[in-house]
């Protein structure tokens, strides 16, 4: 299955929701008038794309009407397509790698936002790409965190480094980094502990283990990457801003994208946020991640709007 028709199966919840919004506003043939791009308005804003993104690209699309460049619901879409793939510069959307010794990703979230399963789901798209990856287990104030990643890596096939629970997560950063340089692993993948904005101790720690890698490491972290839980919406680019203010977060990864209605909030994050998304979560085995290409995702994700109705799937 190639990746346009893995993201569009991953998306069907949210497809459902969109797909079945924008065909009620964008019928194939429908001429474009001030009605249409209303509807269209309302319909964005219900399918989580954010409010400050909605209001450019309605403006967008009613300047792309005025000058005549689009005249039915199809040139819509693929005006819409277009313009939302230009937001994200494909180099932004990429993992930039060390020039020399091994890429220390490090990946830090908050608890129930699927954190240590999308750790597992780099390792092995990490892995499946030729490069050797070692985990270090640094998530050791929750209770079974280190078991379950440990359970992962002996599926997934990767090295790992850990400690007991309750461990200090600087000294496992600073083991792994050992392991990483000593072992000539391409990419050293950091669980750090779920944390909220509010828990000091645990933004405390993540900035400990970040001056252990520095130490450690010339240039690293090289990412650090913030999971999200795709299925709480908007309420995620909330998540987000607040958590940017603890964190140099260079990206996201957009977990349980597979059990979202709320797929659109990919649309809204670039405009809200200063980081790009990098990966999308679409399924519960590890091989359920791609890299995010945002051609792609808007193609998955307008597939079968405004095109006539025997082709429509």
């Amino acid at each position: 299955m190639g990746l346009f028709d893995r993201l569009k199966k991953g998306l069907s919840r949210t497809r459902e929701k969109v797909v079945a919004g924008f065909r009620a506003v964008l019928p194939f043939g429908r001429k474009v008038d001030e009605a249409l791009i209303d509807e269209l308005e309302t319909t964005m804003i219900a399918s989580d794309m954010g409010p400050a993104m909605v209001a450019k690209l309605t403006d967008y699309i009613r300047g792309a009407w005025k000058k005549g460049e689009v005249k039915e619901a199809q040139d819509v879409v693929e005006h819409l397509k277009q313009r939302i793939v230009d937001y994200w510069p494909p180099d932004d959307c990429r993992i930039h790698f060390s020039d020399s010794g091994p890429t220390v990703v490090l990946v830090t979230g908050i608890n129930g936002s699927g954190k240590t399963t999308s750790v597992a789901k780099l390792a092995k798209y990490f892995s499946d790409q030729g490069k050797t990856v070692i985990l270090g287990a640094c998530d050791t104030f929750r209770a079974a965190a280190v078991a379950q990643l440990t359970e992962w890596a002996s599926r997934i096939g990767v090295q790992i480094v850990k400690h007991q629970q309750d461990a200090d997560p600087g000294a496992v950063a600073y083991d792994a980094c050992e392991a990483a340089v000593a072992r000539k692993a391409d990419v050293l993948l950091i669980d750090t502990a779920g944390r909220l904005h509010t828990q000091d101790h645990l933004m405390r720690e993540l900035g400990k283990i970040k001056k252990v890698v520095e130490r450690k490491i010339p240039g690293a972290p090289h990412e650090v990457l913030l999971v999200l839980d795709a299925t709480i919406g908007q309420n995620a680019v909330s998540q987000a801003k607040v958590f940017s203010e603890h964190a140099d977060v260079t990206g996201l990864f957009l977990a349980k994208l597979d059990g979202s209605a709320k797929g659109g909030v990919v649309i809204g994050i670039r405009e809200q946020l200063d980081f790009p998304v990098k990966f999308v979560g679409i399924g519960e085995t590890p091989a359920d991640v791609e890299e995010f290409d945002p051609a792609t995702f808007a193609e998955a994700l307008f597939a079968g709007v405004a095109v006539p109705s025997t082709q429509q799937v």
